[in-house]
């Protein structure tokens, strides 16, 4: 009894840490992906707004090589023609809203506050959270010759961290993690953290 009450115990502490370096994305796609065709070479597209800041681009496309590389990509060395454009985007977006913000919440005056049973009066306690962030990570693959858009996916979530390169790579694979073929749109993918 007591072993497996201790085994219980362990997986589940197990599963806990093992939770802590998983990141579930939000995932849509959509494929227009020919059946007979394969993955093979491709380049960035920067559009003028990207080639302004080059950096923060170079950023971006080092977080998604590992993801296009599992998808079957491999990127064209320098002068040569690729098969392949690819176009990404990422966007952070922080919140520094406290749950009290919502008009249903909202403190009532400077003793006063009104919650879902009416007005209460005493001293009111207010106090703020820590920052949200709304991050989303996007794919699109074109054909290079014809400049046909082949496939499209996004990978959205909220936490109260910034994106680093490593959560961008990890948004980045679950966006591309059921290429060719979209899927159920829309979908929760995890995936590992890289270290």
């Amino acid at each position: 009894m007591w072993k497996i009450l201790a085994a219980v115990v362990a997986s589940t502490v197990l599963a806990g840490c093992a939770s802590l370096n998983t990141l579930a994305s939000d995932v849509t796609s959509y494929s227009q992906w020919p059946a007979d065709r394969k993955p093979g070479t491709y380049a960035f597209e920067r559009l003028p707004s990207q080639q302004s800041q080059p950096e923060a681009q170079a950023r971006l496309e080092d977080a998604a090589r590992r993801a296009l590389e599992g998808a079957g990509f491999t990127e064209v060395a320098g002068g040569g023609t690729p098969e392949y454009t690819v176009q990404l985007g990422a966007r952070v977006t922080r919140y520094d809203r406290s749950p009290w913000d919502d008009p249903f919440w909202r403190p009532y005056g400077a003793f006063g506050w009104w919650g879902p049973r009416g007005p209460y009066w005493g001293w009111g306690l207010r106090y703020d959270v820590a920052p949200r962030y709304d991050r989303e990570v996007a794919v699109l693959i074109r054909d290079r010759k014809s400049g046909t858009p082949l496939y499209e996916s996004r990978a959205a979530n909220e936490s109260g961290a910034s994106a680093d390169t490593a959560t961008l790579a990890a948004m980045f694979e679950a966006a591309l993690k059921d290429f060719p073929q979209p899927a159920v749109n829309p979908r929760r993918v995890s995936v590992q953290l890289s270290k």
